[in-house]
C-alpha cells in the first residue's frame, strides 16, 4: 500500500510539472508535449496533478477536451486507486 501511495505522489508531481513545462514551451513557440501524452499521464494516476497544473499555470483551461476530460480522468483515478487501496488493506 505504501508503494502505491508513493507512486501516486510521484506521478502527480510529475504531471503538475509537465503542465508547467508545456505552458512555458507554448509561450516560447517551441516543441510541445502532446495532449495525448498529458492524458496518458493523467490516466496512469496523474489526474490530480494535471488538473492542478491546468489551474495553477492557466494552461489548457479553454480546451473543452481538458476541462471535461481531465476531471473525468481524475474521477477514474479516484475509483481505480480507491478500489486498489481497499484490496491491499
Amino acid at each position: 500500500m505504501k508503494v502505491l501511495l508513493i507512486y501516486l505522489a510521484v506521478v502527480n508531481i510529475v504531471a503538475f510539472f509537465v503542465m508547467g513545462v508545456d505552458k512555458r514551451k507554448a509561450h516560447k513557440h517551441k516543441w510541445r508535449i502532446s495532449e495525448r501524452s498529458i492524458f496518458i499521464l493523467g490516466i496512469f494516476g496523474g489526474g490530480l496533478g494535471v488538473l492542478l497544473g491546468m489551474n495553477f499555470f492557466h494552461h489548457k483551461t479553454k480546451h473543452l477536451k481538458f476541462t471535461i476530460g481531465i476531471p473525468l480522468v481524475l474521477l477514474l483515478n479516484i475509483v481505480m486507486f480507491g478500489y486498489l487501496l481497499q484490496k491491499l488493506k
